[in-house]
């Protein structure tokens, strides 16, 4: 996984968190910038989600391969 692409796509990916994940608050959503370690830790802190679900529902919904 290459962070850069989160990175350079969180402007438009951040938008979108709380739709897709409404347990995201705007503070979570400013210390994830961008950084999928952390987005892939929220998720699953906010949902109980184990690391490899949250992992793959993060690269789905931030469509990164």
């Amino acid at each position: 996984m290459n962070e850069d692409i989160l990175k350079g796509k969180w402007a438009q990916v951040k938008g979108h968190v709380k739709s897709w994940w409404g347990r995201m608050t705007d503070d979570d959503i400013e210390q994830i910038d961008g950084k999928f370690e952390s987005l892939v830790g929220k998720v699953q802190e906010r949902y109980g989600h184990t690391r490899e679900a949250a992992e793959k529902e993060c690269k789905e919904k931030c469509e990164l391969k």
